[in-house]
C-alpha cells in the first residue's frame, strides 16, 4: 500500500527571491495576524503622526526664538459671557466636545463587534455630529480673530507676527482633518444601517474608522496643551 500524503495550501514552500515575494504580496497575506486595511491606516497615522509634529515643533521653535511679545492665549481666545471675560472658554468646550465624540466612537466599535448595527450606527452619527459642531465652534474662533482682533497669517496687532501663520496653519490642518473624518464617518455609518458589513460578517471597518477619530482626538490634546496653554 502506498500512503498518500496530503498537503494544505499553508504548508506550501513559497518560491524563492523576488517570486516568493510577489506571491505572498498577491496572496493578501496577513502580516502579524493584521488586517491590510488596518495596517495602511496605521501606516497613514504614522506618516500624519510626523506632519503633525512637524507643525508643532516648528510652533515651538518660533515661539521660542521671536524677539517679538507673544499674544497671551487666555486673553486672546477669552470670550465675554454676561459681562465676564471667560479665558479659553471657547476652546474649553471644544475639547469637551471632541474628548466626548471619541467615547461615543468607542462604543459604536463595542457594538459593531457586538452585530448591534443600529446602535453602532447611531454612535457613530453622534460622533459624526460632535465633530460638527467642533469644526463650526472652530470657524467661529477663526471668524472672531480675523474679523474682530484683525489677526492675519502674516500679522496681527497683539504681538509677533508669527502667531497668525502658527495658529491658521496648525488648526487649519487639524479642522480638515475633523471635517474629512465626519464625513469618514457618515459613509461607513450609512453602510453599517445598510448591512453591508452584516452581510461579511467583518465589522473591522468600524474599528479602522475609530483609529483615525481618535488620532484625530489625541493630536487635539497637544495642539490644546501646546498652543492654547502655553
Amino acid at each position: 500500500m502506498s500512503a498518500t500524503v496530503t498537503h494544505r495550501s499553508s504548508d506550501r514552500v513559497p518560491p524563492a527571491g523576488w517570486r516568493g515575494l510577489i506571491a505572498d504580496w498577491s496572496s493578501d497575506r496577513q502580516a502579524f495576524g493584521v488586517s491590510w486595511g488596518k495596517a495602511m491606516m496605521w501606516i497613514f497615522l504614522l506618516s500624519d503622526t510626523f506632519v503633525f509634529g512637524s507643525f508643532l515643533t516648528g510652533y515651538m521653535t518660533v515661539r521660542m526664538s521671536t524677539t517679538v511679545p507673544w499674544p497671551n492665549p487666555s486673553e486672546v481666545f477669552a470670550l465675554t459671557v454676561a459681562g465676564v471675560h471667560v479665558p479659553l472658554l471657547l476652546i474649553a468646550i471644544m475639547t469637551f466636545v471632541l474628548i466626548t465624540s471619541s467615547g461615543t466612537m468607542a462604543m459604536a466599535v463595542s457594538f459593531a463587534y457586538q452585530r448591534n448595527r443600529r446602535r453602532a450606527a447611531l454612535l457613530m452619527l453622534v460622533t459624526a455630529a460632535l465633530g460638527a459642531v467642533f469644526v463650526g465652534m472652530q470657524a467661529f474662533e477663526w471668524t472672531k480673530l480675523i474679523v474682530e482682533e484683525g489677526v492675519r497669517p502674516w500679522g496681527n496687532p497683539m504681538g509677533a507676527a508669527q502667531f497668525g501663520s502658527t495658529f491658521f496653519m496648525i488648526t487649519g490642518f487639524h479642522g480638515l482633518h475633523v471635517s474629512a473624518g465626519v464625513v469618514y464617518l457618515l459613509i461607513v455609518a450609512l453602510r453599517v444601517l445598510r448591512g453591508r458589513y452584516e452581510r461579511s460578517g467583518n465589522y473591522q471597518q468600524v474599528e479602522i474608522a475609530g483609529l483615525y477619530w481618535h488620532f484625530v482626538d489625541l493630536v487635539w490634546v497637544f495642539i490644546f496643551a501646546l498652543f492654547y496653554l502655553w
